[in-house]
């Protein structure tokens, strides 16, 4: 067992960085899910798969280190946002899209789901958005946390919280739609 948990160590780091955005801290969040997993093998009863219930483990700890953070906040934990205006010029004075600025269909987008590609860009996407922007969207869409949860572990107000999940989730979106839907762009050097 000791073996294969080895063998998820990058993915879990990877993982842990993209919520943290702190290599010592992703660093730390692995090391306690790898040790939480080992002496805890007997509760591993193989009602999932060994690879998901390390990541919930590893989610777990990253949920700790988010809620330490939120106890200790210091200057750099303001959630630094998307502009306001970052898209003004996609959308005309009615709030529609302008013709040149459209998005293109998609198509079958669950197809894209089991490509390897398609989760690297997706994770380059993820790494563009500001930190603690990232950070919401991520505690929301990754960590499964309740917009009520984020507000009280990041001291915000809802509707901050939704601007700022709008403004996430429009970046990924133009950035996906142009690297990953976009086929003329597909191989294009990230």
């Amino acid at each position: 067992m000791e073996n294969e948990l080895i063998s998820f160590r990058s993915d879990m780091l990877k993982f842990a960085w993209l919520q943290l955005r702190d290599e010592a801290s992703a660093e730390d969040a692995v090391q306690d899910a790898l040790a939480a997993a080992v002496s805890g093998k007997k509760q591993f009863n193989n009602r999932a798969q060994l690879k998901t219930w390390v990541f919930a483990i590893l989610k777990n700890k990253i949920v700790d280190v988010i809620r330490e953070r939120a106890r200790y906040p210091n200057a750099g934990t303001a959630i630094d946002e998307i502009p306001d205006d970052a898209y003004e010029d996609l959308f005309d004075g009615n709030g529609h899209w302008q013709d040149d600025a459209r998005p293109t269909t998609w198509g079958n987008p669950e197809s894209s789901y089991s490509s390897q590609q398609f989760w690297k860009i997706f994770e380059i996407c993820l790494t563009r958005l500001p930190e603690n922007t990232a950070r919401v969207f991520m505690m929301r869409e990754m960590l499964g946390f309740e917009t009520a949860e984020i507000c009280k572990e990041l001291v915000m107000s809802p509707t901050n919280c939704w601007v700022v999940l709008h403004r996430a989730r429009m970046a990924l979106r133009l950035c996906l739609g142009d690297r990953w839907f976009n086929a003329e762009n597909r191989d294009v050097e990230l």
